[in-house]
């Protein structure tokens, strides 16, 4: 039996982490931030190969009638999406996509059969432009966050010399930075086409704005 074919998406564990309620009703008006984990042992997702094979994904995957991704970043055992959809069941059926795109080109970077996601996915909704720009902020610069608690943790043990994080014009490589148009200084682009989709809510397109544009060097907090 060819096991390539096996679903490698959302496990249906007995005991998961996140209850397969029913998802809370929302406005389409509303952006997620959505995260999606990764089963344990997996090599990090931050490798080059196995990122450009999510992202080519997310091309295919980001611009749906009812369902929007809009930003994302990639973490060694997690990624960090923020989406649009009209409602909970357009949620569903949009991340239930996305999800499986997302696996499977993890899968053809890791040449592994299997399932990939550790559980179903955490699911925020954003309500406020405060929430959103820090939403943003967040998933955008999710790897200075883990950058700058690492050298926490390095300063805590004793390494009082350990330097502060550099100033840096470039953005993540491993997220959707080099697209975003709210930077509040220039930043490298590599030209590259987008593998996300341009926002339609208020929220996005111009709200979360009402709290300044981002700086690619500021420590996110969580929205």
């Amino acid at each position: 039996m060819d096991r390539r074919h096996e679903n490698p998406g959302r496990p249906r564990g007995k005991n998961p982490r996140i209850a397969h309620a029913s998802r809370k009703s929302f406005p389409s008006t509303h952006p997620c931030h959505v995260t999606l984990r990764v089963r344990p042992g997996l090599r990090t997702l931050r490798d080059r190969d196995v990122v450009r094979e999510i992202e080519a994904a997310f091309r295919r995957g980001s611009d749906r009638k009812e369902f929007r991704l809009v930003q994302y970043s990639i973490q060694a055992d997690h990624a960090h999406l923020i989406v649009e959809a009209n409602g909970t069941d357009a949620l569903g059926r949009g991340m239930k996509s996305l999800a499986s795109l997302f696996a499977f080109a993890v899968n053809r970077a890791l040449g592994r059969a299997g399932r990939v996601l550790a559980d179903r996915y955490h699911l925020r909704i954003l309500t406020c432009p405060r929430q959103v720009r820090n939403a943003i902020a967040y998933v955008l610069l999710n790897a200075r966050k883990h950058a700058a608690q690492r050298l926490g943790h390095l300063r805590r043990a004793g390494l009082a010399n350990v330097p502060a994080l550099p100033r840096d014009e470039r953005v993540d490589f491993a997220s959707s930075g080099r697209w975003f148009e709210g930077w509040r200084r220039p930043v490298r682009r590599d030209g590259s086409a987008p593998a996300v989709a341009n926002p339609r809510t208020w929220f996005l397109r111009t709200g979360w704005r009402m709290h300044g544009l981002i700086d690619p060097d500021e420590t996110p907090v969580r929205a």
